[in-house]
């Protein structure tokens, strides 16, 4: 799922220059350090444990954010699940709508190249932090099931003020009109191609079902395209992070030409998937949900559960290993205690996104639901696992609506693999198994799998 291959930590914070004053005699003050020197300082601090010199780095607001014990289990967390800290392979400085970034490109010994990404507000104070996917599209390759001469694409743009979102429609050739999906992300900052590492799913499933007949409609993510505004709002839910964009996204196919308004379906990964349910809901003109690798149970226990799995990937659970475990196990108590502070961040969220989750039952919603429903899971799944989807076809076993389909040599992005389930598969590059776009094409057309 992501939950999470990215780790957003919300952000903000301090480098202060000495400033020397004096008779002429005394030497000149070191010239003052650029930004990019400073998240260079910045990683080696955290590297080598020096939390308390990347901590004085921080402006005001993210000390509120992240206190120093945080910072500690983050990358401790960070460690668990991308390997030890190898070095520093590269840093590139950007500007992205105003903000000052710099991207440090480390080496880890699971995870291979990983980015730290630094936010500096105006004063060279560091303002945001986050470990994201270092970019390596230029690795992706053409599925061979996708004919790229029968569809077309265009940019195009979703939703409304202040939050629109860059989106890029997949039409086929021909008049029309068109069955069509809208798809919809998992945890974390995704794009439109719900880019990880060189794969990009979501790329692999339009191009898939755009060459079978369908439109499709992807778009970057509100916590992608406006991360630095999103990173501010300790009253974000899943609403605003998945609900409110999946029906604008709906309502932009409905008036369409293209497009026939009375065959829209929805497809959702992992955290998409949990929320296809209330999506349904909300939207009922909706012609069928199809829900990829999707959490039965809450997000907090699949965060837990992962943590432990990442920890013992090796065969030992050491002391390093306990303190992260032991640290996840109480943020996860005070979820479900909702014992959170205003303004605290808990496993990357505040409490309003998690007193949402916990009004939230998926499995619920979807047993109230009479449209046509499609469960697709990998069974080499570590983040959302067979226990899910299990639940699930206990839950819905009655539900003559419901189609459920797992395949043994697929992990969470749905793409092939074998031995031992790990994060370090996710940065190899492959494309989405042809089963499964060909499985989806089929249920839409007929709603059921032979």
């Amino acid at each position: 799922m992501k939950i999470k291959n990215q780790l957003l930590i919300i952000s903000c914070l301090i480098i202060v220059g000495s400033i020397f004053s004096g008779c002429v005699e005394q030497e000149a003050s070191p010239p003052e350090k650029d930004i990019e020197e400073i998240a260079l300082d910045a990683t080696i601090h955290l590297s080598n444990g020096n939390y308390t010199e990347v901590y004085s780095l921080f402006n005001s607001e993210m000390k509120n954010a992240l206190s120093l014990q945080q910072l500690e289990e983050v990358w401790n967390g960070v460690i668990t699940q991308y390997g030890e800290f190898d070095g520093i392979v590269k840093s590139i400085t950007e500007n992205d709508s105003g903000y000052d970034l710099v991207f440090v490109t480390c080496n880890f010994s699971i995870q291979g190249y990983f980015d730290i990404k630094f936010v500096f507000d105006s004063k060279k104070q560091i303002w945001g932090l986050w470990f994201v996917q270092t970019d390596r599209s230029d690795e992706y390759q053409t599925p061979s099931y996708a004919n790229t001469n029968l569809f077309d694409e265009e940019e195009v743009i979703i939703g409304q003020q202040p939050w629109q979102l860059p989106a890029t429609l997949s039409v086929p050739k021909g008049q029309g009109p068109f069955p069509a999906v809208v798809l919809v992300h998992g945890s974390g900052p995704n794009d439109r191609d719900e880019t990880i590492g060189p794969n990009k799913p979501f790329k692999d499933i339009a191009w898939g079902l755009a060459s079978n007949g369908y439109a499709v409609l992807r778009y970057d993510k509100r916590t992608k395209h406006y991360q630095n505004e999103m990173a501010q709002l300790t009253n974000l839910t899943p609403k605003e992070e998945v609900i409110d964009d999946a029906i604008a996204a709906i309502s932009y196919l409905e008036n369409l030409e293209k497009v026939n308004s009375e065959k829209i379906y929805l497809a959702g990964h992992s955290l998409g998937a949990m929320m296809a349910p209330k999506i349904a809901e909300q939207h009922p003109q909706l012609s069928g949900i199809i829900l990829l690798a999707a959490p039965a149970r809450n997000l907090e226990d699949l965060w837990l559960n992962q943590t432990i799995y990442l920890s013992s990937l090796d065969g030992e659970i050491d002391e390093n290993d306990s303190i992260v475990i032991n640290s996840t196990r109480q943020q996860v108590d005070k979820i479900k205690n909702l014992t959170i502070q205003e303004g605290e961040l808990i496993l990357g969220a505040y409490k309003a996104y998690w007193e949402y989750l916990l009004t939230y039952n998926q499995v619920a919603t979807a047993k109230n639901l009479t449209l046509p429903m499609f469960f697709l899971q990998g069974e080499r799944d570590y983040q959302v696992t067979m226990q899910d989807y299990n639940l699930w076809q206990i839950a819905l076993a009655t539900n003559e609506n419901v189609t459920m389909k797992s395949y043994p040599t697929l992990n969470h992005l749905f793409i092939s693999g074998s031995g031992t389930p790990n994060p370090e598969e996710y940065l190899n590059f492959s494309n989405v198994w042809e089963d499964v776009i060909e499985d989806i094409a089929t249920w839409m057309t007929n709603y059921e799998i032979e």
